[in-house]
């Protein structure tokens, strides 16, 4: 790769996304900026000061243009005062050589400063006063030495008669000036080359102290240490901010490996039992020869087993799958009374036999955009759930109704209710407000958690209370129209 400028390596430098610490970048911004700071600062005092002094040589020369002019108009035809005027003013100005030269209206010269033909001869400064008009300029003598020229035409007051005033004064002490100020200059920035990078790099390191040590805590951080926290006490509020970041990030890695655990430790212990029932009744089967009938009750237990352990994998697999990216699901416009009353009639006969009436009450015209399949799967979880908790005699209630653009869904029952020390857990994932029950029900624990999953598919919101003794009341609510922006997954 090949480089222009300085400027092409350092964009090149700070363009490299990987290979450069942060500390060399800020090095380099601050050495880069802080030098074309100090580069512009003296080139503007440099400029200025060579505009000064171009000023005040124009106005030196003005000046003397003028006291020439009223000399000329008081003192007409006198050439004796000018040539007084012209070598006083040389000899005052000892550093800075100062030349008048008057010529007359046929040519001639009236009046010249000693010195001036062999430097600036008339016919060489009235051909450079032709080609600049009029205007102050500049010229050089044989000998090198550079001159700052004005030429004016002078009425003499008498008739029309006018003579030709050349004024020049010398350069070569402002030209010295301004070289040794261009020293100056140089070396200042040779300096500023010099100390700008090692400045930088001081402040670079010392500001990205900070950052080094969140990394040396964050370098030590695995696993089984989630519970270490970064101290922001102390810290710049950008890094106490990153800290404070970073902590909560910890935080919720930390409670998501205990979660995680609790869930792998759950998952363990469901898949367990069925595979042991499983593995018990083929053992017992198959230890000595048995009757056909005994054949047939150990593969109807053994398939007993398999169909709740299929359901429990089945559960296990929608929640994976719901916690994943994308949008699962499936939305139409769909008449919710209608599938509140499709969930009736699919548990009726279950609740007639468990003794508990089943009710729907659903105003008209009760409509919305939802996932049919998802949302029947979570009412037929509610009300399976309601009816293993309801006594017989008891009563569960499906209402539903439209509030604007939400959609409400009502699960109500009669049955025992729930303590408040489980109310909070209902949801998670295994959790068995009564154990011994759902057990003897057959029930997987996932139940709820499969419902709280679906509504937040659909992005929306459910609430629970209960009593114990009076019963359970589950609300859903859920946007009646389709939004526009994709389902997120529910948090674990």
């Amino acid at each position: 790769m090949s480089w222009k400028t300085p400027t092409d390596v350092f964009r090149y430098v700070c363009a490299r996304p990987r290979g450069f610490s942060l500390a060399f970048r800020l090095t380099a911004w601050y050495t880069t900026s802080s030098f074309l700071l100090v580069a512009a600062a003296t080139a503007l005092l440099y400029f200025g000061l060579a505009a000064n002094l171009k000023r005040l040589s124009e106005r030196l020369l003005a000046d003397e243009l003028d006291v020439c002019r009223a000399l000329v108009h008081e003192r007409a035809g006198d050439s004796h005062a000018l040539r007084e005027e012209a070598e006083i003013d040389s000899a005052i100005r000892k550093y800075e050589k100062f030349y008048v030269r008057v010529i007359g209206e046929r040519g001639a010269a009236l009046a010249t400063t000693e010195g001036m033909d062999e430097e600036l001869s008339a016919a060489r400064v009235a051909r450079a006063a032709a080609e600049n008009q009029g205007r102050v300029f500049w010229l050089e003598s044989p000998g090198g030495t550079p001159y700052r020229v004005l030429v004016a035409a002078v009425p003499t007051g008498i008739g029309n008669r006018a003579w030709t005033l050349q004024v020049a004064v010398e350069l070569a002490q402002e030209n010295e000036v301004l070289g040794r100020y261009r020293m100056w200059v140089w070396a200042v920035l040779c300096a500023a080359a010099f100390f700008c990078p090692a400045v930088g790099y001081v402040i670079a390191r010392r500001g990205t102290a900070p950052l080094r040590q969140v990394a040396d805590t964050a370098r030590h951080v695995s696993s089984s240490s989630l519970s270490q926290r970064i101290q922001s006490g102390g810290y710049p509020s950008e890094i106490a901010a990153l800290a404070d970041t970073f902590n909560a990030m910890l935080a919720r890695l930390e409670e998501s490996f205990a979660r995680l655990s609790r869930f792998s430790a759950d998952i363990a212990h469901e898949l367990r039992t069925p595979v042991n029932n499983i593995r018990g009744e083929s053992e017992v089967a198959l230890a000595k020869a048995r009757t056909a009938a005994e054949y047939h009750d150990a593969l109807e237990s053994c398939l007993e087993e398999a169909v709740r352990l299929s359901g429990l994998i089945e559960s296990l697999l929608f929640l994976a799958r719901s916690e994943s990216p994308g949008d699962h699901l499936k939305r139409e416009s769909l008449d919710v009374g209608a599938l509140v009353s499709d969930v009736r009639d699919y548990y009726e006969a279950a609740a007639s036999e468990a003794g508990v009436a089943l009710e729907v009450q659903c105003g008209p015209n009760v409509s919305g955009h939802a996932d049919r399949a998802l949302l029947q799967r979570a009412l037929g979880n509610l009300v399976q759930n309601a009816l293993s908790h309801t006594p017989p005699g008891g009563a569960i209630r499906l209402a539903a109704r439209r509030s604007g653009e939400r959609l409400e869904i009502e699960i109500a029952d009669t049955g025992t209710g729930i303590s408040p020390g489980a109310l909070p857990h209902v949801f998670d994932r295994f959790f068995r407000a009564d154990p011994a029950r759902a057990r003897i029900a057959g029930g997987t624990g996932l139940g709820l958690a499969i419902v709280r999953q679906i509504v937040f598919l659909h992005r929306g919101d459910i609430q629970i209370a209960s009593e114990l003794g009076q019963g359970t009341t589950i609300s859903i609510t859920l946007p009646a129209a389709e939004p526009q922006i994709k389902p997120q997954p529910a948090p674990c």
